[in-house]
């Protein structure tokens, strides 16, 4: 299930990455987006169950890293949305796959030219405000006092670290000023469609087995776009 693939490197070169992947050429093949940053650690082993899930029902499925990710040699603070969007369409063309299942931030990234499900896409915007908000609390704790628009401006010019990622400008100005409508071509999954309480506001990492099974079961029975 695991095998390397040919990522794009935001330098122009071509590195290997590793990706999960069931494969047995069948009709309907998914490139799964999973979500950047905290939630790509909460989520994994729910994208991972929801994949099983689309494997039992007959579909193919790729789960790839991107140059930063999961257990990608890459370093984070060479990244950005521009560069990880080249790779996405990279794996397109390497896996051929027919649509795209984006989850949360991972949404961000889906080929304006491709079709498929984005689930419970947040806006970059507020996942920065999260991230600059969980420094500053826990620099508060620390004893540390620091202000938002001092931080932003940290970020803009010469990057910064955010709950324990390492942003580079390049990135920490595309959160800032993103756009993520959903392109067309995309249906949107929302909590409601999945039911039970979303993953990544809960304490501690979890798996929802019921949850894994709804979206696949979207995945795999309705067109994308619908």
């Amino acid at each position: 299930m695991y095998s390397v693939w040919p990522c794009p490197l935001p330098d122009g070169g071509v590195g290997e990455e590793m990706v999960l992947g069931f494969d047995e050429a069948r009709e309907k093949r998914i490139l799964i987006i999973p979500p950047l940053f905290e939630e790509a650690n909460r989520l994994r082993h729910q994208i991972v169950e929801t994949m099983r899930k689309l494997h039992s029902r007959g579909v193919d499925c790729f789960l790839p890293d991107l140059p930063g990710w999961n257990e990608s040699l890459a370093d984070f603070d060479n990244q950005s949305l521009a560069h990880w969007r080249v790779g996405i369409a990279a794996a397109v063309e390497t896996f051929s796959t027919t649509a795209i299942l984006a989850v949360r931030s991972g949404c961000w990234l889906v080929p304006e030219d491709s079709r498929g499900w984005l689930y419970a896409p947040p806006k970059p915007q507020q996942i920065l405000r999260n991230m600059l908000r969980a420094r500053i609390l826990s620099a508060r704790e620390a004893g540390r006092e620091e202000i938002t628009e001092e931080l932003r401006k940290t970020g803009r010019e010469r990057g910064i670290t955010l709950a324990g990622w390492p942003l580079g400008p390049e990135l920490f100005a595309e959160l800032e000023t993103e756009d993520s409508a959903a392109p067309p071509g995309y249906s949107v999954v929302d909590q409601t469609d999945v039911g039970g309480t979303p993953l990544w506001l809960r304490a501690e990492n979890d798996f929802d087995l019921a949850q894994a099974t709804a979206l696949a079961s979207i995945v795999a029975t309705s067109g994308p776009g619908a």
